[in-house]
């Protein structure tokens, strides 16, 4: 049986060879996850040569201050929200440059849930050279599965879309 780990770091190194292959880096912009996108990142010996930086950005200040996402957006729609996830992909292209960044936010309880935005709730971002997306994921199971899921989904979305773009553009 893989282990969630292998699995992860498996994503992780696929993602390497993708932006390897295709010239390009990434940026992550992290709250529910705590930094776990770029911490399976750097697992991968030589990601330095295309992993840029990684966010994270727990606090609503933060995602301010760091990555220039607008108050009034948060205020809005909430920092668990497509407008949100999309500032801070931005955010994070902007403060590094890189070809892509993935930004991911939300609600990995066990408590901070709501009708409309219940535990499990996870918005994603991902932002390339000529291609971007946002996703609401509704992931099941205690805060350490909500996350590891979390991590899963924004490493191979964020392969698919440098993958299909690449073969868009050759």
């Amino acid at each position: 049986m893989v282990s969630e780990w292998d699995e992860i770091t498996a994503l992780a190194a696929q993602l390497g060879e993708v932006l390897v292959r295709n010239g390009q880096t990434v940026t992550t912009a992290e709250s529910c996850t705590g930094g776990g996108v770029a911490e399976a990142i750097t697992r991968i010996a030589g990601s330095s040569a295309w992993f840029q930086a990684g966010f994270v950005t727990y606090s609503n200040a933060q995602k301010t201050t760091m990555l220039d996402v607008p108050a009034s957006l948060i205020d809005q729609y909430g920092a668990v929200s497509e407008p949100v996830v999309e500032a801070m992909a931005a955010g994070a292209n902007k403060a590094v440059g890189a070809d892509w960044a993935v930004a991911v936010s939300g609600v990995a309880g066990p408590g901070g849930g709501s009708a409309n935005k219940p535990v499990g709730t996870v918005w994603m971002a991902w932002s390339g050279p000529q291609t971007s997306k946002t996703q609401c994921c509704h992931f099941m199971g205690d805060r350490h599965a909500i996350r590891q899921q979390a991590v899963k989904c924004a490493l191979a979305q964020l392969i698919q879309l440098a993958q299909q773009e690449n073969s868009s553009l050759g």
